[in-house]
């Protein structure tokens, strides 16, 4: 596992949007746009049961993420690793990111019915900061 400095965990736990990249079946790369988080260990981010990302990290867990500063996007870290998925607090993840980004209480634009994943992902290779 690699290891963040205090820099790049500071760009991780500010809210600075990140890209998160999965691979798709073809072996094309997918890239989105995420908030993410980090809890000390694995950088995070939270998706939706039946999205593009859910399905591609289940067939595949490869994955990458690059998350930069909002005032400068020069200032980033770009982390490769593999993800766990995991439904487990994912609901009360998503309030807590929708606090983190947008300062409200519960995430505006849950759909009935959905199931939220966490995505965890072990730092393998870091860069930038």
């Amino acid at each position: 596992m690699a290891t963040l400095t205090e820099p790049q965990i500071q760009l991780l736990t500010a809210p600075n949007y990140g890209n998160v990249a999965t691979v798709r079946s073809d072996g094309s790369p997918h890239v989105t746009p995420v908030w993410v988080d980090w809890d000390g260990e694995f950088v995070i981010f939270n998706t939706a049961v039946g999205r593009a990302k859910e399905k591609h990290l289940r067939r595949d867990p490869r994955v990458a993420v690059e998350v930069f500063a909002q005032e400068n996007p020069y200032s980033y870290v770009s982390i490769d690793g593999t993800a766990a998925l995991s439904e487990e607090g994912a609901d009360a993840h998503i309030d807590k990111l929708a606090k983190k980004y947008l300062g409200v209480d519960e995430y505006p634009s849950r759909e009935p019915g959905e199931r939220r994943i966490i995505v965890r992902i072990r730092p393998e290779r870091v860069h930038g900061g």
